[in-house]
């Protein structure tokens, strides 16, 4: 028997596993109502915040391909 797939898992709570989906979910929605507000610095901010979990998928997808 090998030690190799013997490592210990560390738990996480209920709050930290859903922290970061949260997070995404709440920066989207908020992209979201500044998109429906007026023109300007509202639509630069609704790409900002909507292309936060874009940019997030991408560096986990980057990571998991190592």
């Amino acid at each position: 028997m090998t030690t190799r797939g013997l490592h210990k898992v560390a738990r996480q709570t209920t709050g930290q596993i859903f922290l970061v989906p949260a997070v995404l979910a709440v920066l989207s929605g908020g992209g979201l109502v500044f998109a429906l507000m007026e023109d300007g610095v509202w639509d630069g901010l609704s790409w900002v915040t909507l292309a936060v979990p874009i940019v997030v998928l991408a560096v986990c997808l980057a990571r998991s391909r190592r």
